[in-house]
């Protein structure tokens, strides 16, 4: 399932389809592939890539139930929070983008998530 490049498009849409078949551990190791090579350039999507990588994790910290898990997905989701209003309309894949974060909306009312600018 892992892409061995660093194919932004095609990691976006592995994620998505990750998200949706609740597999977020997945979702995670797919986008962080394409995050890698996003970072060593510096690249101005490297932080919403990143934010929407801790996103998913979150999610696998609710499915698994482990003690603490919400408390721990709460503080996970801060990087998200943090860099989401980058997805604007002038971004490479901003459509896949834009899914992704309301993907990741939905999850954080689903899994009843909060965020309090910790």
């Amino acid at each position: 399932m892992l892409m061995m490049n660093d194919d932004l498009e095609g990691a976006l849409k592995m994620y998505l389809q990750c998200l949706d078949k609740e597999a977020y551990f997945e979702a995670h190791e797919v986008l962080e592939e394409a995050w890698h090579p996003l970072r060593l350039r510096q690249d101005v999507l490297a932080n919403l890539v990143k934010g929407l990588i801790n996103g998913a994790i979150c999610f696998e910290h609710m499915k698994r139930n482990k003690k603490k898990a919400k408390s721990r997905a709460e503080r996970v989701i801060v990087s998200y929070e943090r860099h989401k209003h980058l997805c604007k309309q002038d971004i490479e894949n901003y459509t896949l983008f834009k899914s992704a974060i309301a993907k990741i909306e939905n999850l954080k009312k689903r899994y009843k998530i909060n965020y309090d600018d910790m």
